[in-house]
């Protein structure tokens, strides 16, 4: 998606180009003072015509991401905007980086080196944060030197290159799925450098490159050919200097003056592993922590820009608080630790400071965005004629009938002709929305006769119509006036979800990518000793890995040890077959014996056990498919305007479940789903807009939770959200006294509550319904047998939807099977935060 058509009207504006003018003949400028959704569409047209790198400097992290979002939309190169990651660790705190963010830094680093020659390619963008900012990195001539081009045809010696690719920080692996990993099996070497987008396979024949082929990390197969390509780092903190660094940690070990804290076993432990490390030039999670002690000069990303690139920076005074905040942490920090004994000796200041920064600005051309220093005050001329062409624009707050009206007076107030698209105004409006399908409709159905509005994907030139709907999404919107006189428009108006619905845009989630595993996988994580089970011969020992010789022929085998020193060897195209046993304790299992009828007796009483199973839900489910469900009528308006102020911006999982659901209900077969995904993913939200679907019928909605604070905050949330609507929603659990339950449950009988949320309670005897059309159980595994049975009474005439982050197997097998439907709900919704485990 891009809107970068936009951009071309900047050029009317002499303000802009005023600008444009100063920063290419190096001028410093005061503060633009910049309304804060107008900085992406500038920087984007900035760093067009200028053609040369551009650092971006915000404040938070958050900043960051939606600053880089928004500037991919507003480029005409989007593939141009990189940013600069920052470590989640603290200073001082011995946490290992993410693999992400390890290849991520390198990768913009390496792409900056690369920009320094002349390539025909448009100029980087690069978005840090100040954290990003303040850790220090290799230098340039580090890099520089460490970069090697491979080509076909080229000799190797081989040992001698993958000892410097370990030197360099790639991790020596059988399996290359990540960058900074290399494998080597015989005559076929595989690299992934972070700075490509796929790893490349070297096929040697003796000592020389046969042939180079990029190959999917996903399926291992090998896709085009290459005639050469190029190794980097894989890490800031190169190995190849370990050896010189071990010697700060050895000292640290050694220290027994009465100065240095004695150390915990533990942290002993710790320390001792990261020396042996260090000392033997390996790669290790945490080398980062050492990161300081690498380089006597360590640099920072100023240090990889050319002379000419542009620094802008996005709010001043905000960039300074941040800064200084982190400062202050990091002394709090290194007095803890100190305190502690985990630094070793001289450790040194692992952050650049707010002056070395500052200093490292003096001679480098920069352009602040927002507000400048303190003293700092607007200037006259371009820069702040500039911050008066752009104004915020109305709020509607999910109000369509007045972004309609707002949108009709804009286009027919008085103002000088325009000379696009026929339009009488000189105005131009651009919708930028999710829900833009849905206001082109009214639109067309009420306005169409005034201009007709095209509905498009994206905006790759200025639009010819005075009207013009993209179904995108945009962070924020502004209105752009100061043109010209000669100039097509007088002004240009944005709107986008956060205008008309109040919607704060979430960040981009990755795709999910399901990846097809190398037989190796599959013994990846068995360590010689482990319990294993055979699908065909039942529990033993995994005792390694083993080379035999069948028929003259050299194949490896997965050597499992049964009872009676029974040996079975499992080729490794077979080893999906075995799997880690699972016990419910610690205590070992019995072995099995090959050829003994045990393993057969257990597989057999399994599947007795669920036949008994099957023939119960069989009975059940015979049961649904013949009574005939309630066949929901399609979304009602007030469905729309529910939907429409859901504060937040769904995930594209959330959406697919919510359709799923809806035409289930639509469907005069009773529903039977379960919505899976993990906490916080957004399942609530789907049960509530299934829950008013069946209301607005006149149909009652039971919700069963398992506990009463969930009972609660279920309750709360849709009475909030419910609040404008006439529907009645009850709660039943002991928050509730006696005499409000009797009358909760004389209003379930006489249909005068619509939907009611409880516990156990709900699975009572003295619980009836007037009309019960839905029943939506949350975490059905935390139900007792005695509550299946009453739920099974339930289910088998009205719709059920079934919520869960962790189903049972016999759910999760029913849906897989296609005995339940499923929807899955895999990516989280805005600003939720990765769960990180440290070992």
């Amino acid at each position: 998606m891009t809107v970068s058509g936009l951009l071309a009207a900047f050029d009317a504006l002499e303000p802009y180009r005023a600008l444009r003018e100063d920063l290419k003949r190096g001028e410093m400028l005061a503060p633009l003072e910049l309304t804060r959704a107008a900085r992406p569409a500038l920087l984007a047209a900035l760093a067009c015509d200028l053609e040369r790198p551009v650092l971006v400097v915000t404040g938070s992290v958050e900043r960051s991401k939606r600053m880089a979002r928004s500037l991919r939309d507003w480029s005409r190169a989007p593939e141009c905007i990189l940013r600069f990651p920052e470590p989640a660790a603290l200073f001082y705190e011995y946490a290992p980086w993410s693999d992400e963010v390890i290849a991520g830094r390198i990768q913009v680093l390496t792409a900056l080196f690369q920009s320094r020659f002349p390539s025909g390619q448009p100029p980087l963008v690069v978005v840090a944060s100040a954290r990003a900012l303040m850790q220090p990195t290799l230098p340039l001539r580090q890099l520089q030197g460490s970069v090697r081009e491979f080509c076909v045809g080229q000799s190797l010696e081989l040992e001698r290159v993958l000892s410097r690719w370990m030197g360099l920080g790639y991790e020596p692996v059988s399996v290359v799925v990540s960058p900074g990993q290399f494998s080597h099996r015989g005559g076929v070497v595989d690299i992934f450098p972070p700075a490509d987008s796929l790893p490349v396979r070297i096929e040697l024949f003796g000592s020389q490159i046969e042939s180079l082929r990029r190959f999917d990390p996903a399926t291992q197969r090998s896709q085009e050919r290459v005639e050469s390509f190029t190794v980097t780092p894989a890490r800031e903190a190169l190995p190849r200097h370990g050896p010189r660094v071990a010697g700060y940690v050895s000292a640290r070990l050694n220290d027994t003056s009465d100065e240095a804290p004695d150390l915990m076993a533990d942290v002993r432990a710790e320390l001792e592993a990261h020396h042996r490390g260090l000392a033997s030039a390996t790669p290790f999670p945490g080398l980062e922590f050492y990161l300081p002690y690498f380089y006597t000069s360590p640099a920072t990303v100023l240090d990889f820009l050319p002379p000419a690139a542009l620094i802008a920076v996005d709010d001043f005074r905000e960039l300074a608080d941040v800064w200084a905040g982190l400062e202050e942490d990091g002394v709090d920090l290194r007095e803890a630790a100190e305190a502690a004994g985990t630094l070793p000796p001289d450790y040194p200041i692992p952050y650049v400071t707010w002056g070395e920064w500052s200093e490292r600005l003096t001679d480098r051309p920069v352009l602040t965005l927002g507000h400048g220093r303190e003293s700092s005050r607007r200037g006259e001329g371009a820069s702040s004629s500039l911050a008066d062409c752009f104004t915020s624009g109305p709020r509607f707050g999910g109000q369509l009938k007045r972004v309609l009206q707002h949108i009709h007076a804009t286009l027919t107030s008085t103002s000088r002709p325009s000379r696009v698209g026929g339009g009488s105004t000189g105005k131009q409006v651009v919708v930028v929305s999710q829900q833009a399908p849905r206001l082109y409709e009214l639109w067309s159905g009420e306005h169409a006769y005034l201009s007709p509005a095209p509905l498009v994907k994206e905006l790759g030139q200025l639009p010819r119509s005075p009207l013009t709907f993209v179904h995108a999404s945009l962070a924020a919107g502004w209105v752009l006036r100061g043109f010209d006189l000669g100039a097509p428009y007088s002004s240009i108006h944005l709107l986008t979800d956060a205008e008309i619905f109040g919607w704060r845009r979430p960040e981009p989630r990755r795709p999910i990518r399901r990846r097809r595993v190398a037989p190796e996988t599959y013994f990846a994580d068995l360590t010689p000793g482990d319990y294993v089970v055979h699908v065909e011969y039942g529990v033993g020992i995994f005792r390694g890995l083993v080379t035999r010789a069948p028929e003259g022929v050299e194949r490896e085998y997965l050597l499992v040890e049964y009872e009676g020193a029974d040996r079975l060897y499992v080729p490794v195209h077979q080893a999906d077959r075995l799997s880690r046993y699972v016990g419910a304790d610690d205590r070992p299992p019995r072995l099995d014996r090959l050829g003994a009828v045990r393993w057969q007796r257990v597989k057999e009483r399994a599947e007795r056990a669920a036949e008994e199973v099957a023939r119960e839900l069989l009975d059940l489910y015979a049961a649904r498919e013949l009574v005939a469900g309630h066949a929901f009528s399609p979304d009602t308006p007030w469905q729309a305007e529910l939907e429409a102020g859901f504060p937040y911006f769904e995930t594209e999982d959330q959406l697919k479940a919510i359709e799923e659901v809806k035409a289930d209900m639509e469907k005069p077969k009773p529903m039977d789903r379960l919505v899976c995904g993990d906490v916080g993913y957004g399942k609530t939200e789907v049960a509530l807009r299934a829950a008013f679907k069946a209301a607005m019928e006149g149909k009652q909605v039971a919700l069963l939770v398992p506990t009463t604070v969930l009972a609660q905050q279920h309750y709360a949330t849709f009475r909030q959200r419910l609040n404008p609507f006439p529907v009645e929603v009850e709660m039943l659990s002991r928050f509730r006294s006696r005499a409000e339950q009797r009358e909760i449950l004389e209003k379930l009988i006489t249909g005068q509550v619509d939907i009611v949320i409880g516990t156990h309670r709900l699975l009572q005897k003295d619980v009836a319904f007037s009309d019960l059309g839905l029943l939506i159980i949350d975490e059905e595994q935390r139900f007792g047998v005695t509550h299946k049975e009453r739920l099974k009474r339930m289910r088998t005439e009205v719709d059920v939807l079934t919520m869960t982050a962790t189903p049972i197997p016999r759910t999760l097998y029913m849906s897989l099977t296609g005995v339940r439907d499923i929807s899955t709900i895999e990516t989280p919704p805005e600003e939720r935060l990765p769960v990180t485990t440290y070992v």
